[in-house]
């Protein structure tokens, strides 16, 4: 496969994985609903910057022990859903209180400041895209087949994880402009609440399936 090649057809599967609803983004959604655009894009510039370095560590090899280390995998799914059901939980806390709520919609809506700090949010999504090994197994897997001959190999997967991460960062982009026209209607009190606890729940139950999953 030539480059021009291998680019072309890396970026139309990028695209569609982009395009499926997963955990990055119910967390950039809700983020840009209750938080702000600011803090939403901070979230998916960490989701982003996780795909980077998952590219990198599968270029460099260093993701394949993912692929054929039991111990390793299973570490690294516990923690990831054990980061899960935290984050989960901690909305589903927020919630089920009214004053909390409350604070959430004021701290929001006072020129867009949140309760979370925009540094906390890109960790946020940075450590639940790392923290996902099923991101890196797919990249082990997924990059070698696009990699196109006489390039160096790990330039390329870096600059293919590039565009990946360029489009995770437009589409998320996409949804927080979305959000906009109706900011006020979804820093509402009780608004803040649903959103929170349908976004917690989603949460959980990602943490619950990366918990219990047997791996094949």
């Amino acid at each position: 496969m030539d480059p021009l090649s291998a680019v072309l057809a890396f970026s139309v599967a990028a695209a569609l994985l982009t395009l499926t609803p997963g955990l990055d983004t119910a967390l950039v959604l809700r983020t840009a609903a209750v938080e702000g655009p600011r803090r939403a894009m901070l979230a998916g510039a960490g989701v982003s910057t996780g795909v980077l370095a998952w590219g990198l560590m599968a270029a460099l090899g260093l993701g394949a022990v993912l692929a054929v280390s039991e111990t390793a995998y299973t570490l690294l799914r516990i923690a990831g859903a054990l980061y899960l059901l935290w984050l989960g939980f901690g909305m589903l806390r927020a919630a089920l209180s009214t004053e909390r709520a409350q604070q959430v919609a004021a701290a929001a809506n006072a020129k867009g400041k949140g309760t979370t700090s925009g540094r906390g949010w890109f960790w946020r999504g940075l450590l639940t895209n790392l923290l996902n090994p099923k991101v890196g197994v797919f990249y082990v897997s997924f990059l070698p087949q696009f990699t196109a001959e006489g390039v160096p190999v790990v330039a390329f997967s870096v600059g293919l994880a590039a565009i990946h991460a360029t489009m995770g960062t437009a589409w998320f982009a996409l949804l927080t402009l979305a959000t906009r026209p109706v900011a006020g209607l979804l820093r509402r009190p009780a608004v803040t609440r649903t959103l929170d606890g349908l976004t917690g729940a989603v949460l959980i139950g990602f943490g619950l399936r990366l918990a219990l999953e047997r791996r094949d």
